[in-house]
């Protein structure tokens, strides 16, 4: 699948609206170390996480899942089409890269062995979120 976004934005533009580390890992396609603190990995309470570009709902509590590796993990989004997906070649092996499908910001991958239902792990970058708790 190609990247198709409906908002772009100048280089200078999400370096204004992002700070360095989700610039770095939204625009640049990089990743967070994991367990970094304040990636959203250990936010126990329900809500949502929005895009931190575009304010895109992408991601729920209730699909969240403690999955060890360090950052925040989902088995699903909260709307497929909220996420678009591309193959990202950029270790030794294709892995699934995943974005907002409004704004374009890199999110992380998906992998395929995560728990029932669906079977997915879609291994996300805290940086490029904004939790916004359940009232």
């Amino acid at each position: 699948m190609t990247k198709t976004t409906r908002i772009t934005r100048s280089d200078a533009e999400w370096r204004a609206r992002l700070d360095p580390e989700a610039y770095r890992v939204g625009v640049k396609d990089g990743t967070e170390r994991a367990f970094t603190p304040g990636n959203f990995q250990e936010e126990k309470r329900a809500g949502i996480y929005h895009c931190k570009g575009c304010g895109t709902p992408l991601w729920s509590s209730e699909h969240k899942f403690e999955s060890g590796t360090g950052w925040p993990s989902y088995w699903q989004p909260i709307d497929p089409a909220a996420i678009g997906t591309s193959t990202d070649f950029k270790m030794i092996y294709p892995r699934t890269e995943c974005h907002c499908a409004t704004c374009g910001l890199h999110q992380g991958h998906v992998f395929r062995d995560g728990p029932p239902p669906t079977g997915e792990r879609w291994c996300i970058n805290g940086a490029v979120l904004d939790f916004r708790p359940s009232e």
